[in-house]
């Protein structure tokens, strides 16, 4: 069990934890949510030992370990299998001494302790674990000097999960990740048989491999029972208790000190009112919970094109006269959302360069309109940044005769502030460098964005709000992200990038974690019971506008239900005077729920409409 008792710790003289407080069971998956900057990972490295409380104490049983992350294995010329092996130093250490030892009583110590911890089967478990991160068994045997960064971040990761540690410390170990490593990884810490904690801002995750939330805010911790989504139902129940209390409170505070007011001068109520003043003096300030900075992405409205706006006729590309994509025959149009699908290596981040126009075709064409204007986001371009710049440097480079107001008004439609914008970009966090490099590749209001692997180091409210830009947006998306939500919410087409081809995608995201997740060669398609007659593509450029038109009904009507739940948890509508008007705005919020229901029912409606005519498109 971690006990985590009355933590306090400073940065600077600015307070991160004060009194912190939390219990976590053993055996217990958790992970720890917070705001960027609020101190998640600086908690990881107090309760790793590797700086000074300032106050309190953490307590763990004697002699568990703790294992964790803390950056990529050197480039060394020792093999990637036998660097995940070493990572287990006991086991190391008693198949080292096995091959040495000469006493009998010994050599029976370390037999019976190599069979306790399951050495003999090392090998093997090791193997597994990389080829759940996407190491095929020949790679295995290659030097790590062979891998990028990225890939001997997932060597370290893959170390830890082998070593097994009591206690495993993960920080968003999907940022390295791909699609296919991060599902993995999900069933992984499912049966992972000791105590993990994870910080991560992968929802998919944190609703499918934990069973509690540590949520770090307001420099304390809370624990919730329970996924990430039944985290958020019950914060928001708390904050709207919190906020009904608040109001009540204030109410009574304001009825006390108008008696004060009143009666402190009549010498008859002078007792009563010195009481009250006693009464105010005692009471506990019931402080309302402070509603967060709302985090926005603005990107700007792209001009009409007419479709499509590009297209690849029998196209191949690749590097250096070495092919990587052929046969590519596929078009978008401007209202498209495309999820690129496939596993590591089979070209995703190729065909994005291809449709970008920063790779050229060997063979076939790649036809476009003579307008159209592409954005492009990596998250190499973030590495990419100048690091002795501030962002209004970066802006002011781009659109260099704007007024710097303008200029401070596009890094605040990014969630970038006056203190943002003036920080040299080397003490900005990943996620505001992520923002930053959105903020460049919309500047010139794209009619295609291409975006691969957009929400690293960006947290949950952040990748929200990316998906509402995203949905709003009125140009055509192309995405490659790990991030199930994003793409689920984002994405109406998806094209699967396999045997260096592009296809489109029959099944759903579901049917496609199914198929990474069982191994299978290739994605089963549906059967397809009779040939239906192709739907025109002006018919379902139609039935998708229909579709938005729905999407924006139902969030309209989601909006005035929030603002009546507000109406509703008001404290002194409840007041026996106002039973009138509590009977109306309960009628009022009868009758919107009611249009929701409608609403949605039309949205379904829609969409299966829509689904059926691409099926057959």
């Amino acid at each position: 069990m971690l006990q985590i008792t009355d933590l306090s710790y400073s940065v600077a003289g600015r307070p991160l934890l004060v009194e912190a407080s939390a219990t976590i069971p053993e055996g217990h998956k958790v992970g720890l949510v917070g705001r960027n900057g609020t101190g998640k990972s600086t908690l990881f490295r107090l309760i790793r030992g590797e700086i000074p409380l300032d106050a309190g104490e953490i307590s763990l049983p004697s002699r568990a370990r703790i294992g964790g992350v803390a950056q990529e294995v050197p480039s060394s010329e020792v093999s990637v299998l036998d660097t995940v092996l070493a990572a287990d130093t006991e086991r190391a250490a008693l198949m080292e001494e096995a091959e040495r030892a000469t006493d009998p009583t010994r050599i029976a110590d370390i037999q019976t302790r190599l069979q306790d911890i399951d050495a003999w089967s090392g090998e093997a478990r090791a193997s597994s674990i990389l080829r759940g991160l996407g190491f095929e068994v020949d790679e295995q045997a290659r030097p790590c000097s062979a891998y990028s960064g990225g890939w001997r971040m997932r060597v370290a990761l893959a170390g830890v999960l082998f070593s097994q540690p009591d206690l495993l410390l993960l920080d968003e170990p999907t940022n390295y990740l791909d699609l296919e490593g991060a599902l993995w990884l999900e069933q992984y810490l499912v049966k992972y048989p000791h105590t993990v904690i994870i910080i991560s801002h992968d929802r998919a995750l944190l609703n499918r491999s934990v069973g509690g939330i540590l949520h770090l805010e307001d420099k304390g911790l809370t624990y919730y029972t329970g996924t990430y989504d039944q985290f958020v139902k019950a914060r928001a129940e708390k904050r709207a208790g919190q906020a009904a209390l608040a109001a009540k409170q204030a109410a009574q505070r304001a009825h006390l000190q108008a008696f004060v007011d009143r009666f402190k001068a009549k010498a008859s109520k002078a007792k009563q009112a010195q009481s009250r003043v006693k009464m105010l003096e005692r009471m506990e300030t019931i402080t309302p919970p402070e509603d967060a900075a709302r985090v926005v992405f603005t990107f700007p409205e792209p001009a009409q094109l007419s479709p499509p706006i590009l297209r690849l006729d029998a196209a191949s590309t690749g590097y250096e006269q070495k092919t990587v994509l052929q046969r590519l025959s596929v078009r978008i149009d401007q209202d498209d959302r495309i999820a690129l699908l496939g596993r590591n290596g089979e070209g995703k981040s190729t065909l994005s360069k291809l449709l970008s126009d920063k790779l050229n075709t060997f063979d076939g064409r790649r036809v476009s309109s003579g307008k159209l204007k592409i954005g492009y986001f990596a998250q190499h371009q973030v590495d990419e940044l100048h690091v002795d710049e501030t962002p209004l440097d970066h802006i002011r480079r781009e659109r260099p005769d704007e007024a710097p107001p303008k200029l401070r008004a596009r890094l605040a439609s990014f969630g970038l502030g006056v203190d943002q914008a003036d920080t040299l970009v080397g003490s900005l966090s990943g996620g505001q460098k992520a923002r930053l490099s959105l903020l460049l590749a919309t500047l010139d209001a794209p009619h295609l964005l291409i975006l691969d692997e957009p929400t690293n180091h960006l947290d949950i409210e952040s990748r929200e709000a990316l998906v509402q830009a995203l949905t709003t947006y009125n140009g055509a998306v192309v995405l490659v992200s790990h991030d199930m939500h994003l793409l689920s919410l984002v994405a109406d087409r998806l094209w699967l990038v396999k045997d260096g081809t592009v296809q489109p995608y029959d099944g759903d995201l579901e049917s496609y974690r199914a198929f990474l997740l069982q191994g299978e060669d290739r994605p089963t398609k549906p059967q397809k019971k009779t040939k239906k007659q192709p739907v025109s593509r002006d018919k379902i450029l139609e039935l998708r506008a229909e579709v938005r038109k729905a999407e924006a009904r139902v969030q309209k009507i989601e909006e005035m239900r929030e603002k009546l739940s507000k109406k509703l948890a008001d404290p002194a509508l409840y007041e026996d005077a106002r039973v009138g008007e509590l009977e109306t705005w309960n009628k009022k919020y009868a009758e919107v729920m009611e249009a929701s229901d409608r609403a949605e029912a039309i949205w379904v409606k829609a969409m299966e409409t829509l689904e059926k005519a691409e099926s057959t498109g």
